[in-house]
């Protein structure tokens, strides 16, 4: 049933993660958008998700949010789709998904709101600093075409969607790392594909909400 995963977003939000790794999955989904003000913040949709944002998808019956935990789901949710890791190669997985879900986010967060830890916080904050979090980032990528082991991977979507919007808006700075392991992924017919449902659904709210 094409209603039995249903897919809850904002072309202009971290849904476009989820989007991305919804069309590698290959699966039907059924999108429903939320607008920020009004129905991301009614009772219908707060009794999926207590904190009002998106995305969140719901398969099942079963609720999943957060973008990380989302795409780490789908991938055994839908094995036939290739999107996890031999075991062997799942340290990886997990480390840099996580990695990427926490300490990165946290410090580029705190950067954009001009929070810059002394020396003495950068201890007891997990990601340190920005730089920190980004050095040990790139190792992940560096001369690699994929994070985890020889295949692409729902932590491909993940990191690479994090580095694919940082360059983009500037939040993480070029490195040639990141530009030589995001280059293919934007070549990926599924990332086109989700790009251009987001960007048609952002065009039509612009044309219809006019600034």
């Amino acid at each position: 049933m094409a209603d039995a995963l249903i897919f809850y977003t904002n072309p202009m939000s971290r849904g476009q993660i989820i989007r991305w790794m919804l069309e590698e999955v290959g699966a039907p989904y059924e999108p429903r958008i939320l607008d920020y003000g009004t129905t991301m913040k009614d009772a219908a949709y707060l009794a999926i998700n207590p904190m009002g944002k998106v995305p969140a998808i719901v398969h099942d019956g079963k609720v999943v949010t957060e973008c990380a935990a989302i795409c780490a789901y789908l991938a055994d949710a839908f094995p036939a789709a290739g999107l996890a890791p031999a075991p062997a190669d799942r340290a990886d997985y997990y480390r840099w998904l996580f990695f990427t879900a926490g300490p990165v986010e946290q410090a580029i967060t705190s950067k954009h709101f001009g929070l810059e830890p002394t020396s003495e916080q950068q201890r007891m904050a997990g990601f340190g600093s920005l730089d920190m979090a980004l050095d040990a980032l790139e190792t992940a990528v560096a001369g690699k075409a994929f994070v985890a082991g020889d295949g692409f991977s729902a932590a491909d979507v993940y990191v690479g969607s994090q580095i694919d919007w940082g360059l983009q808006f500037g939040t993480i700075a070029s490195r040639p790392a990141f530009e030589a392991y995001i280059a293919p992924l934007r070549e990926r017919a599924a990332y086109k594909r989700a790009k251009d449902i987001d960007n048609g659904l952002i065009a039509e709210m612009q044309t219809a909400n006019p600034a």
